[in-house]
């Protein structure tokens, strides 16, 4: 049994082989350490997974079984799907720390050595073997795949310097450098992006999960490696830049496949959670559930975008920086104006337009476009969709023969009016402009009735942004803001073209 219910300090006493068995130690596969400790913490009803979110019912269950049942796990899914976070948090299922024989290249178990160092040293020094305790933390590896990595770096190979300093012929076992698999024994090795990896290398791995063997440069090695193996693979590498080959994925036992939020309140939390956000950032800013609201409507937008590759995913990570983003664009307006607080606006939400453009694949039609056009059209559809949850629907109004909600504010534009928003207007500048419009705090409050005044100005500014979005309004980009104006005037005001255009 694994030494998880001894105390730290008890376990660091023992620095012997023979203590170590009068301790009554016995080995365990990892594997069966992974499971123990799941049960334990299951029975205690502990968050084995703190802070994924949203897979609750579909893939954390899944991960469990497969540990339950001793699997090598591979996470199937998109970018940006926690696939590597939850490997990582794997680590925590590991008992705090293991007996090692002292300096040994693969983590020998005291009472079950593999390596010829470890073999020799006991058969020397007996029961006066030194033996050191490793932490868990010691015990996780990763290795991101790439076309380069070889088998040296991951199995290993003849060191001729240990040959030449040790005296010894390359046929002899001790000249082997081991790479990174043979030094994970007895933990969890974790490889992201398994397609790329080159066949011959996946070769090499297929004959250690079914035989244990190590083949180095003719040498034959049987060494029963005791490991953890936890892939990652992202569906698009399977057709665009490699596969995992058939044997190496049938011996793979359980195929976990992951999934983005389901919800916009599922990745509010992944966002509020990962967001890097300083304590004067968040003294000096003030975010409504609004904006954070918009934030994930955009991400939700990009997977849906025909200009954006479905196949490639759209990260969690466009959400986060771009939160990030957002809450700088008003720090900045701060700073710009002497002020110590603010709230978002709506034309912060132009801050954000960097995050967009580098997290999403385009596709043909999405490069001929622009990635800062596409950029722009998906928070634009993000304004159109949460408009309607927030006051009446703009195309069911223009049905109305009378009553028409945004008639008012449609007027005062149709009159030659129009309003510039600059990005880092001053808080008394910013609502001057927005109560000019007549109509639209009349509409905030009949519809949106809220005694936060922040707030009232920030719905006032997202029903001008989003009934432009519903072309009720013209709206474009100017030198250092956006301007709205009528449409149809906005229309025939265009510069006329030469004959060359």
């Amino acid at each position: 049994m694994g030494y998880d219910t001894l105390k730290s300090e008890e376990l660091l006493k023992i620095s012997t082989l023979g203590e170590l068995v009068k301790s009554g130690y016995q080995s365990e596969p990892v594997k069966e350490e992974l499971r123990r400790n799941l049960i334990r913490k299951k029975k205690a009803g502990e968050d084995i997974f703190e802070g994924i979110w949203g897979y609750e019912d579909t893939v954390i269950p899944d991960v469990e079984r497969a540990i339950l049942s001793r699997h090598n796990i591979n996470f199937l899914g998109l970018r940006g799907q926690a696939k590597t976070r939850m490997a990582r948090m794997m680590i925590e299922l590991l008992d705090e720390y293991i007996p090692v024989v002292t300096d040994s290249p693969l983590n020998d178990d005291p009472a079950n050595p593999i390596s010829r160092f470890a073999r020799d040293l006991i058969a020397e020094k007996g029961d006066d073997t030194p033996i050191s305790w490793m932490h868990r933390s010691e015990r996780y590896t990763e290795k991101l795949a790439t076309p380069d990595v070889t088998i040296a770096d991951l199995i290993g190979d003849v060191d001729p310097i240990k040959a030449a300093s040790l005296k010894l012929p390359y046929s002899d076992e001790r000249v082997i450098h081991f790479g990174l698999v043979p030094r994970s024994h007895r933990g969890i090795f974790v490889i992201n992006e398994l397609p790329d990896l080159q066949a011959r290398i996946q070769v090499a791995l297929f004959n250690i999960l079914q035989e244990g063997d190590i083949q180095i440069r003719g040498f034959k090695l049987r060494m029963p490696l005791d490991i953890q193996f936890v892939f990652t693979a992202n569906p698009e590498d399977y057709t665009n830049r490699g596969s995992i080959i058939t044997p190496l994925k049938d011996r793979i036992d359980s195929q976990i496949i992951t999934h983005y939020p389901d919800s916009i309140e599922t990745g509010k939390k992944i966002t509020q959670q990962e967001a890097s956000i300083k304590e004067e950032q968040s003294s000096a800013v003030q975010v409504f559930d609004l904006a954070k609201d918009l934030i994930e409507q955009i991400a939700i937008e990009a997977r849906g975008s025909e200009y954006v590759d479905e196949k490639s995913g759209v990260s969690a990570r466009l959400t986060i920086s771009g939160y990030e983003n957002l809450i700088s664009a008003a720090e900045r307006r701060v700073l710009q104006n002497g002020d110590s607080k603010t709230s978002v606006r709506i034309t912060d939400f132009q801050g954000m337009i960097p995050s967009i453009t580098g997290k999403v694949e385009l596709v043909y039609e999405g490069e001929q476009e622009g990635a800062g056009i596409v950029a722009n059209n998906l928070v634009g559809k993000a304004l159109r969709t949460q408009f309607v949850n927030y006051f009446p629907d703009p195309e069911k109004e223009r049905k109305k023969e009378r009553g028409n909600a945004y008639e008012p504010i449609k007027e005062w534009f149709e009159k030659g009016n129009m309003v510039d928003l600059i990005f880092d207007a001053s808080e008394k500048d910013y609502r001057k402009e927005l109560k000019n419009i007549p109509g639209l705090e009349k509409l905030v409050d009949k519809y949106q009735k809220t005694p936060h005044e922040d707030f009232k100005f920030f719905l006032m500014e997202f029903a001008l942004f989003g009934l432009a979005e519903y072309s009720l309004l013209s709206k474009h980009q100017v030198e250092k803001g956006m301007q709205f104006k009528d449409l149809f005037n906005s229309m025939f005001s265009m510069p006329e073209l030469d004959e060359e255009d």
